[in-house]
């Protein structure tokens, strides 16, 4: 487990904060989970992505290891990169980042869609005004759907809740049909 209570959540989010503001990385879109982390990161400069999540990665692990009294990794090992070649990825990757609460979510017994809204240690709420406060850039990903009838933040709701019908739609299948 990376984050143990809301401590843990809210100190990675104030380190991932001032590391933005020091580093030339923009954050696109973000999900922190109990046990792992997504980050859709842009870099606008010369200095890498990978410089960036190590340097915030030992800070967050220093906090962690003083906190708890234990010396070690916290993360396993080196972080996943994927480049982002296509708009149609892009999307897809901030759709997958947002909805990755579900299930934790379900378990809890929670309406899906307005949970993911007020989901604290997600970037899904600053996609959809749910929230104010603002930690990452939502513009780039709710520009690809300004140029649809509805407002960017409306669409992008409506592009996120249409995925949500399909997977719960699945899951009711899944469950009638024993496969779970």
């Amino acid at each position: 487990m990376i984050f143990l209570d809301y401590k843990d959540y809210a100190r990675y989010l104030k380190r991932l904060k001032e590391y933005l503001e020091k580093h030339d990385v923009t954050l696109l879109a973000y999900c922190l989970m109990p046990n792992h982390i997504h980050l859709l990161l842009y870099q606008k400069g010369e200095e890498s992505i990978d410089r960036f999540v190590h340097r915030l990665h030992t800070a967050f692990t220093m906090y962690f290891n003083k906190k708890y009294e234990r010396v070690g990794a916290v993360f396993q090992g080196r972080f996943k990169a994927k480049l982002i070649e296509t708009d149609e990825y892009l999307l897809h990757v901030s759709r997958y980042i947002h909805i990755n609460p579900i299930e934790l979510l379900h378990a809890q017994g929670r309406a899906l869609s307005t949970q993911l809204e007020n989901y604290p240690w997600s970037s899904y709420g600053e996609y959809t005004a749910a929230r104010s406060d603002r930690l990452s850039d939502p513009t780039t990903i709710l520009n690809y759907f300004s140029t649809m009838p509805a407002p960017g933040k409306t669409t992008y709701k409506s592009f996120m809740e249409e995925y949500l019908g399909i997977v719960n739609a699945d899951r009711l299948a899944e469950i009638s049909s024993g496969n779970l």
